[in-house]
């Protein structure tokens, strides 16, 4: 299953975030900095709606949806990657995850300590940013040092490795993180036993106040952050309340979807951050429906349909035939499975077919 590393400054709302979205409290949360010392890890379910029409076509109760594993990362401070603050150590907890989900502190309390005494995001992104450049960097130097003997022997492995290297380290020592940097599959392959921290993608976590969630768009805080990552890292954001989300984890459904109409919000930020986090990974979700359950079933995009059946098990994979497949909106607009048969809507697939997000998919193998 793969993580998502939550990382951030001491005292950003991580381990709060970290139990609204484990709906847990795995975590400790405290108001001092490094109250998280060895990482908590959890499972996550991602929401998806599409999980209980299906679940009222298929005539069923059981509804298993997708999940993830999110890890919760003690505080990163200035100097991490030297080693100040554990640095060292947190720093290795991040190299673990496959996806990072910085969580940037956007609200002004002064009962809630903030490292560098004030409130600014970017500021907040770009410690934490350049402390991960900067033990990429030292990665990436250590690594070359390394290949040179294998290099000048001629050794064709060493040279191309050390090629792609050499276009990292300049970009790197610039302060542009490795995910920046145009590579080919090839050279991203030969990049990636390094690990590479600022190689890994990212989305920002904006934490707002409660009372600010309905207007977060009014943020100046959260403005900053949309356009610095926009800008400078191509990457995404979401608006979540820790602090909110903290306290829905004690409700109903009935409950915190009450509170929720109270704050003048439709829905959980964690339930689009769990989501925005799972496309990050390059996940992707097919169905399985009928009377015994509905399931969401994990993928990477571009799998093909045997891949896609393995997931199920390996002799789906190895046995593969066809794939009876309907896509969901199309399975929704006719109401039954017989209904999309009849407008030809149902389809077979073979071995070439390129699964996508929401088809629905009955397997035929033979072992």
């Amino acid at each position: 299953m793969l993580k998502a590393g939550i990382v951030g400054l001491p005292n950003v709302g991580k381990s709060t975030l970290f139990n609204a979205v484990t709906r847990t409290r795995k975590a400790q949360a405290a108001n001092y900095p490094f109250c998280t010392i060895d990482p908590n890890v959890g499972v996550v379910t991602v929401p998806d709606a599409r999980l209980g029409v299906l679940a009222r076509i298929a005539k069923t109760q059981v509804i298993i949806p997708a999940a993830i594993e999110f890890v919760d990362i003690a505080g990163l401070v200035k100097g991490a990657s030297a080693g100040e603050g554990l640095g060292n150590k947190f720093l290795s907890h991040i190299r673990e995850v496959d996806a990072i989900v910085q969580v940037v502190r956007c609200f002004e309390d002064a009962d809630i300590h903030h490292v560098s005494g004030s409130v600014d995001p970017v500021r907040d992104i770009e410690i934490i940013n350049t402390e991960l450049v900067m033990a990429d960097l030292d990665t990436v130097r250590k690594r070359r040092e390394k290949l040179q003997k294998d290099v000048k022997r001629g050794d064709k492995a060493a040279a191309a490795e050390d090629a792609v290297l050499a276009k990292l380290e300049p970009l790197l020592d610039q302060g542009r993180p490795a995910i920046t940097v145009e590579l080919s599959p090839e050279e991203k392959a030969l990049a990636h036993p390094l690990f590479l921290l600022t190689s890994k993608p990212t989305i920002f976590a904006c934490n707002v106040k409660e009372s600010e969630l309905a207007r977060a768009d009014a943020n100046p805080h959260v403005e900053k952050v949309r356009e610095y990552a926009r800008t400078h890292l191509a990457c995404g954001t979401a608006v979540i309340s820790a602090q909110i989300e903290s306290d829905l984890v004690d409700l109903s459904e009935e409950e915190a979807r009450e509170f929720l109409k109270e704050l003048g919000v439709q829905e959980s930020g964690v339930g689009g951050l769990i989501r925005a986090t799972y496309h990050l990974l390059g996940l992707r979700t097919y169905f399985t429906a009928g009377e015994k359950e509905v399931r969401a079933w994990t993928i990477h995009e571009g799998d093909t349909a045997p891949k896609a059946a393995g997931v199920i098990h390996s002799d789906f994979e190895r046995g593969f035939i066809k794939a009876e497949t309907v896509a969901y909106e199309d399975l929704v607009a006719c109401g039954s499975v017989a209904a999309a048969r009849e407008k030809g809507l149902y389809r077979m697939e073979g071995k070439e077919y390129v699964v996508q997000d929401g088809d629905v998919l009955l397997f035929k193998f033979n072992v």
